[in-house]
């Protein structure tokens, strides 16, 4: 499975879950995440279908790509607070695409799935995109992989937020998004931590978040 074929079964499983019952009913309450409601989470998962499809429509960057380990270190919504402006903007932008409601955004969603599956078989393999919102240029794949880490984190933050189990998803979803999860942790503690974290209980750092 390719890292574009994984992106879009972790779509389609967002997809699905956006069309829970359950997401509909607990819309206006409060979610696992500080300050957010569910509406509002739900329209962030939303929007890592979004972002896909407004880059695959944008055409090449002429711009060199950066690594994705400079992406995450650029990204200012990284360790950031919830009460700092770019997790408030965050918040605005999801309450924002799901403003028409649980229904609409999930419709709306799965349209856009359906039209990057007819689309990323027209992309050449080596297509590097634009991100208008960061700055810099990421290669498609690559922002692939960012997309696939938000869809896997946001899945269970949504599916713990209205009470039911979070879609599951194949290695070959799975495996990049460990991969970069400790890529990043590793440089923001060091191997020494992360090491310890997954084999000496005993010794083991309180924390190696990665994001």
């Amino acid at each position: 499975m390719t890292i574009r074929e994984a992106y879009l079964r972790a779509a389609r499983s967002a997809a699905e879950l956006l069309a829970d019952p359950a997401v509909a009913a607990a819309w206006d309450e409060p979610s696992a995440l500080a300050e957010f409601r569910v509406s509002g989470l739900a329209g962030h998962l939303g929007r890592q279908v979004n972002r896909v499809v407004e880059l695959a429509a944008a055409g090449p960057s002429a711009e060199a790509p950066i690594t994705l380990l400079d992406h995450f270190e650029r990204s200012t919504w990284v360790g950031a607070q919830p009460d700092d402006p770019v997790s408030v903007g965050v918040r605005e932008s999801g309450e924002k695409d799901a403003a028409g409601g649980p229904a609409a955004l999930a419709e709306f969603i799965a349209g856009q799935v359906a039209a990057l599956d007819a689309t990323f078989p027209t992309l050449p393999a080596d297509l590097v995109v634009a991100l208008p919102w960061a700055g810099w240029s990421l290669t498609f794949d690559d922002f692939l992989v960012t997309r696939l880490l938000e869809i896997a984190v946001h899945n269970d933050d949504l599916a713990v937020s209205v009470g039911i189990d979070a879609p599951a998803q194949p290695d070959e979803v799975l495996e990049p998004v460990f991969a970069l999860l400790t890529k990043l942790a590793v440089k923001q503690h060091g191997a020494t931590a992360v090491l310890r974290a997954l084999s000496r209980a005993e010794r083991a750092p309180a924390t190696i978040a990665a994001i």
